[in-house]
This record gives C-alpha cells, structure tokens and sequence, in this order.
C-alpha cells in the first residue's frame, strides 16, 4: 500500500512538474512574440520618421487595410505608397514634415499564436506647408500577423478626437477673433453714423 501511495505522490508531483513548464514554455514564447512587436513598432516609427517608404512597406502584409488621419482608406501596399507620396512628396504635398511616437497603452493582446492586436496614442508632431504647426495626440490600432515567422501589420488605423484638436482650435480661435474684430468694425461705424446724423430740432 505505502509503495502505491508513493506512486500516487510520484504521479502528483511529475504532472505539477509538467504543468509548471507548459506555463513557463508559453510564457517565454508569448514574452518573444512581444519582443518581435516591439521590434516591429520601432522599425514601423523609425521608417515613417525618416520617410523611408520601402522600409515601411517591407513590414506590412501585402493586403494590409489602411484608414489615415483624414480618414482616407485603403488596401494594399500600393494605396499606402500612393497615399504617403501625395502628402509628403508629391508637388501639391500637404505635409512638410512628420514625427510620430507609437505608445502602446499596454502589451499587445494575442488571438491566436499568429494574430495579435495592439492599440496606443501616436504622439504627433506636423509640419504643414502652408507654415502650420502643430502637435497632437491621436489614436491608433494595429492588428499584427505572424506570416513565415514575420510580424507583419495587417492593418492600422488612425484617428484623432473631431471635436477637439490642433486644428479645430486653430480655426475656433480665427473665429473668435474674425468675431471680434466685426464686432468693433460694427461698432465704430455706429458710432461714426450716429455723429454725422443731424439732430432733431423740436
């Protein structure tokens, strides 16, 4: 009987054994897929930061979804070369100059061994060729495939707050001032018009 409770024991503990290096092995492997997004957010903001479009494009899938700031969308490698060099180079370029920072708000989420979902703010900062310059903070989500053990982005998407931004503010502010200054314009010629108007006599 004592042998078979010391199997029993053997048993218990082998099976704790193996349980405890299941967790640890999919940890370490989780902790290096992390390592790879991490490597891949760093090349992906490296690459947009120095407008490296080729080294941006080597990272993405090939049917990669795209939604942009303004939020144009499309698909494809194509769409992003396309959409980057008529804002950045093209001879009616919008943007003179872009630096952005990827912050995660926290580890990526996994779906899967080969599918993960990581989502942030990219803290902005435009240089427009009309002179504008702003900073902002906008959101991003990235939904990240692993394809011939590479990450790759299969899709991201930007937006930034349409009620209160850089620009709104901008533009709020010229109003209020607009305003302003039609208000004092109003005023003095109702003040003018009302001293050259001639009194009543009784």
């Amino acid at each position: 009987v004592l042998g078979t409770h010391e199997e029993q024991d053997m048993r218990i503990i082998k099976a704790f054994c193996l349980a405890a290096l299941l967790t640890f092995s999919v940890a370490h492997a989780q902790e290096e897929d992390h390592e790879g997004l991490r490597a891949l957010r760093a090349t992906m903001e490296d690459a947009l930061n120095k407008r490296d479009l080729d080294a941006l494009l080597a990272n993405v899938d090939d049917n990669v979804a795209f939604t942009a700031m303004n939020a144009e969308a499309g698909y494809g490698k194509e769409h992003i070369r396309s959409y980057f060099d008529r804002m950045l180079n093209g001879p009616n370029k919008i943007v003179e100059n872009v630096n952005v920072k990827f912050v995660p708000d926290k580890k990526a989420t996994f779906y899967g061994p080969d599918v993960a979902v990581s989502a942030g703010v990219a803290a902005s900062h435009y240089e427009l060729t009309n002179g504008l310059k702003f900073d902002i903070d906008a959101r991003w989500t990235a939904t990240l495939v692993r394809k011939d053990g590479r990450w790759l982005v299969g899709a991201f998407h930007y937006s930034a707050n349409v009620f209160r931004n850089p620009i709104m503010d901008k533009q709020r502010s010229f109003l209020l001032m607009a305003g302003g200054g039609v208000a004092v314009v109003l005023a003095l010629a109702g003040f003018f018009i009302g001293r050259r108007r001639p009194a009543r006599t009784a």
